[in-house]
C-alpha cells in the first residue's frame, strides 16, 4: 500500500548554504533517504519551495481566483514529502519516523486512496 508522509515544520531560518552546519542539515537528509532507497519503500519525494512562494487557488461560479500565498495562516507549513510503498501503515510509520523533522515539526503519514 502506498502512502504519503507530509512533512510539516515551522518556519525556521535554516544555516545558510555551504557551510558545515548546512552539510550537516543535508546530511541527515541524504541518510534517511538512502534508507529508504536501500529498503525499496520510496517511490518518490521532494522539498518544496517557502509558503510564500505558493499561489492558492479557487473556482466558484465558473470565475478563478488566485491569491498569492497559501490559503490559510498556519503555524506549521508544508515542507515537502516523501510517497512510501509499504506492507501497512505500521511500517509506514516505522519509516516517516526517521525523517528528521519529526523531531521538531510533524510528519503526517496518511494512505493513498485507490480509485481506480
Amino acid at each position: 500500500m502506498q502512502y504519503l508522509a507530509l512533512i510539516y515544520s515551522t518556519p525556521e531560518p535554516t544555516p545558510d548554504y555551504g557551510t558545515p552546519e548546512f552539510e550537516a542539515m543535508m546530511k541527515e537528509w541524504r541518510d534517511v533517504t538512502q534508507v529508504y532507497q536501500d529498503a525499496g519503500v520510496m517511490l518518490g519525494g521532494e522539498a518544496l519551495q517557502p509558503v510564500e512562494t505558493a499561489t492558492s487557488l479557487r473556482k466558484r461560479n465558473g470565475t478563478l481566483e488566485t491569491m498569492d500565498g497559501p490559503f490559510a495562516e498556519t503555524k506549521e507549513h508544508l515542507g515537502g514529502f516523501y510517497l512510501f510503498d509499504c506492507k501497512d501503515l505500521d511500517e509506514a510509520i516505522k519509516y516517516a519516523s526517521m525523517i528528521p523533522t519529526a523531531r521538531t515539526g510533524t510528519v503526517e503519514v496518511r494512505p493513498i486512496m485507490d480509485v481506480g
